[in-house]
């Protein structure tokens, strides 16, 4: 069963792996431990991937894979502040909200004063943007700081998340197409499967670029997504792309 939901990607997230088999997390390590020292597969933090299989690479103890946050925050500055604004737009004062971290989510900040909302983020960069609004709670999940992208990340099998269910998920991407959202590293596709499993709502904000931006690590299949907020750089077959996966496409 493990190797079976290795799939296509050569890679499963311990998270993932705990939700289809029925068996303690101990029995899964170990379980893993054999497939590893039978040279089947390889432990990665936050799950393991196929061995020669061109699954999902590992990330190094020295940070993450993927463009680092300070070189990201400039890049289609003026979309990514109209994307941020307009999916604040979703949020209904007073109810609570998760939000991923990245260079574009990070721009919903400034629209959320005077909500009243309680917003569950691993992003530091968002905590801190949060902090001077009297009436936002502010939530955040245990463990260790990555600072190429200035979040908050738990171990490999262990679920550092509050005990908190919000009715809408605001996510970025590195990119994103037929195969759906994908990201540079697999310590956030596990991080990210853990947010959205407890969503009711997935809102991805992206600007047009990228959709044109190199194949990465999937995260979620398109079928999953129910609103996208790009820019209007948008080319109509990605937006045929989505609208035919059933996502409402917003244009920001």
């Amino acid at each position: 069963m493990i190797l079976d939901s290795l799939g296509e990607s050569g890679f499963v997230s311990f998270r993932d792996l705990e939700s289809r088999v029925a068996a303690s997390p101990a029995t899964i390590r170990r379980d893993l431990d054999r497939l590893e020292e039978a040279g089947i597969i390889t432990r990665v933090r936050g799950g393991a991937k196929r061995v020669g299989g061109g699954g999902a690479p590992t990330a190094s103890e020295d940070g993450l894979s993927g463009v680092p946050f300070h070189e990201n925050i400039g890049r289609n500055r003026a979309a990514k502040e109209a994307i941020g604004r307009a999916a604040a737009g979703f949020c209904i004062p007073g109810e609570g909200v998760m939000i991923d971290g990245g260079s574009t989510t990070l721009q919903m900040c400034p629209h959320l004063d005077g909500l009243s909302l309680q917003v569950l983020t691993n992003s530091l960069h968002i905590v801190s943007a949060l902090l001077p609004q009297p009436t936002t709670r502010i939530l955040i999940p245990s463990g260790q700081v990555f600072r190429e992208q200035n979040i908050v990340l738990s171990a490999a099998g262990d679920d550092g998340m509050p005990r908190f269910h919000a009715p809408k998920l605001f996510m970025g991407a590195a990119s994103m197409g037929p195969a759906g959202l994908m990201q540079a590293d697999v310590i956030l596709v596990a991080a990210e499967r853990r947010l959205i499993e407890r969503a009711d709502e997935i809102i991805v904000l992206v600007d047009s670029s990228k959709f044109s931006g190199p194949s990465g690590n999937v995260v979620c299949a398109l079928d999953e997504i129910d609103i996208v907020v790009t820019d209007a750089g948008i080319e109509p077959r990605h937006v045929a792309m989505m609208e035919a996966a059933g996502i409402r496409v917003v244009i920001a």
